[in-house]
């Protein structure tokens, strides 16, 4: 047994939010119990306790939404003109990076974010991966990484047509394998999503067969939808509909499917949302820099929408797409009050809540039953810190890079900033190499 103490809880548990020197009984990969320092460390004498000096423990964070192969567009050089608008972005960057990975850039590429999550105090990430020349098999080497680290993750392939049919298919294999290979392992640190790209790289045929594979697999759809205007017009422009209406139309919403941005939706499709039960993660950072707009999130959240907050690989710092999403939002509404309470609501509720569709325990909470996925922060508040204002802190005082200590499924894979389950100067050595290539094939 393991015990975390010695530190400010924060619990994310509305019956007992705050715990002043509280402390975690960890057994196996669940909480056992929660309580005070003294009263934990009297009830389990013989338990290892890893003391919190006083820092904040909190529940691990959760990304709803990732790219874990972009990693080698990071400092990359390419000769054609800048990308005047999202579908260049696309054309003239990850649609030909992703086309060069192989099997060994795609282990590299999701060991380095994989890295970055631990430091940054994110214990589980839903990803959404694209290799076109090495689809069979990529699903299977992200979790090898994400199994060698210890962290806890859901994954999917990206099925587009924009390659043709042989790799369309491809993707649809990776993806029924992969999901069939996660139910049988029953691992509680590792699930799937059937992965889509976008409406507009998708022909009615290829979603249809993607349906009626995925059908009775108890796997939702994982896909980009409505992100820029070039896939709302298409959607309208080929079928007469809006995006959301479309995917609705061929049987991919619902509770556990995931539509990534819905930046560009109209107010019936709002509705069409909410009376799904389908999730929405929004990706601030990424909207942002690509240029394609603001979503509707504070209308979605009015409406009863469950949305969720990601990163779409553009960081893997959960608490820094958290405050900039709460800017976005009130810059856009140009209104300095609003964005105070949706924001915290997709990071730190809604987003345990999608990923309680997949992962059989409760993630999210410091409480009993609950799995161990826990952080320690190097936060000394200056100011009073309540039940009530620890989001204000949280916002103000703290990144990602203040996280000291990583417990995964019990598991401490990082303690005092150095992780215990990977070699990063390693890691990183190789990613360089492989990255020099990479380049030199795009």
């Amino acid at each position: 047994m393991l015990l975390l103490g010695n530190g400010l809880l924060i619990t994310r548990d509305p019956a007992n939010p705050l715990i002043e020197d509280g402390c975690v009984a960890i057994r196996d990969q669940l909480i056992a119990e929660v309580g005070t320092t003294a009263a934990l460390r009297r009830k389990y004498p013989e338990a290892r306790f890893m003391d919190a000096r006083r820092k904040l423990i909190m529940p691990g964070l959760i990304n709803t939404h990732m790219h874990f192969y972009s990693t080698f567009a990071r400092g990359m050089f390419l000769e054609s003109a800048p990308p005047a608008n999202f579908r260049e972005i696309l054309e003239r960057l990850w649609w030909r990076l992703d086309k060069v990975l192989t099997l060994e850039d795609v282990y590299y590429s999701a060991l380095i974010p994989i890295i970055d999550c631990i430091k940054n105090g994110v214990t589980t990430v839903f990803d959404h991966h694209a290799s076109p020349n090495c689809a069979r098999g990529s699903l299977f080497r992200i979790a090898e990484a994400t199994q060698a680290a210890g962290l806890r993750a859901c994954l999917c392939y990206e099925v587009s047509d924009r390659d043709g049919a042989t790799i369309a298919e491809a993707g649809i294999q990776e993806n029924l394998e992969f999901i069939k290979h996660c139910h049988e392992a029953a691992d509680p640190l590792l699930k799937a999503m059937f992965g889509l790209h976008a409406s507009f790289t998708l022909s009615d045929a290829t979603l249809e067969r993607c349906v009626a594979q995925n059908a009775g697999t108890g796997a939702g759809f994982h896909i980009h939808a409505a992100e820029g205007v070039e896939d709302r017009d298409d959607a309208r422009a080929k079928y007469g509909v809006g995006v959301i209406e479309r995917l609705h139309s061929r049987g991919v919403l619902g509770p556990k499917s995931i539509a990534v941005h819905c930046v560009h939706i109209a107010e019936p499709e709002i509705a069409l949302l909410k009376e799904t039960g389908t999730n929405v993660v929004h990706n601030p950072e990424s909207n942002m820099g690509n240029a394609v707009g603001v979503a509707p999130v504070l209308a979605m959240v009015k409406q009863g929408v469950r949305l969720g907050l990601g990163t779409d690989g553009y960081t893997s710092d959960m608490l820094e797409s958290f405050k900039a999403a709460n800017c976005l939002h009130k810059h856009a509404s140009h209104h300095p009050s609003v964005a105070w309470t949706e924001i915290p609501q997709l990071l730190f509720e809604n987003n345990r809540q999608i990923a309680a569709g997949y992962f059989e325990k409760p993630l999210g909470r410091l409480t009993a039953g609950a799995y161990a996925d826990l952080i320690v922060v190097d936060y000394q508040p200056p100011t009073p810190l309540t039940a009530e204002n620890v989001n204000s802190h949280l916002l103000f005082g703290v990144s990602g890079r203040a996280v000291d200590a990583t417990i995964i499924n019990g598991r401490v894979v990082m303690e005092d900033r150095r992780l215990t389950t990977l070699d990063e100067e390693a890691i990183c050595a190789k990613s360089r190499e492989l990255a020099e290539k990479v380049w030199r094939r795009i």
